[in-house]
């Protein structure tokens, strides 16, 4: 695969992400081809807040969280073409969706996620997640675009 390193900070993320605290899921890309793939950076840290139930004692990253974590990159890859500005990504359906290994505070996220398919405003991502160079979840994930608002 092609290296297309770019630095997307938070507020380039969220030009194009609709997320906001506590749910933007994504501190950084590091490569971006727009409509086609994209990687990124999540820093997990205790001070998430999720870690306040899950667990008290044994803290451990939802693995709603770490495919929220996936669909957000997938997100980025689809919305940074340009005939999609404007359009809001909707997580419509996760398929073979694996979690390997603990997510724990302290390790840092790095997602790739590569759009296989696009249907008119269906588009399907192909998202693997890695610590440390370790395969720790992957899924494939169908996405609606939208105006945001609009039913």
């Amino acid at each position: 695969m092609v290296e297309v390193p770019c630095n997307l900070d938070v507020k380039q993320i969220q030009d194009l992400l609709a997320h906001r605290f506590p749910f933007l899921m994504v501190d950084k890309i590091t490569e971006l081809e727009p409509g086609k793939r994209a990687v990124g950076i999540k820093n997990v840290t205790i001070n998430e807040w999720f870690f306040q139930g899950h667990f008290p004692d044994e803290p451990v990253m939802p693995g709603v969280m770490i495919l929220e974590c996936m669909a957000q990159v997938g997100g980025i890859a689809i919305l940074s073409a340009p005939e999609n500005k404007g359009l809001t990504g909707y997580l419509v359906g996760i398929e073979k969706a694996r979690f390997r290994q603990p997510v724990v505070p302290g390790d840092q996220l790095v997602i790739y996620a590569e759009v296989t398919a696009i249907r008119t405003n269906i588009c399907f991502v192909k998202a693997q997640v890695f610590v440390n160079d370790r395969l720790v979840s992957e899924a494939n994930l169908t996405m609606a675009l939208r105006i945001q608002g609009n039913d």
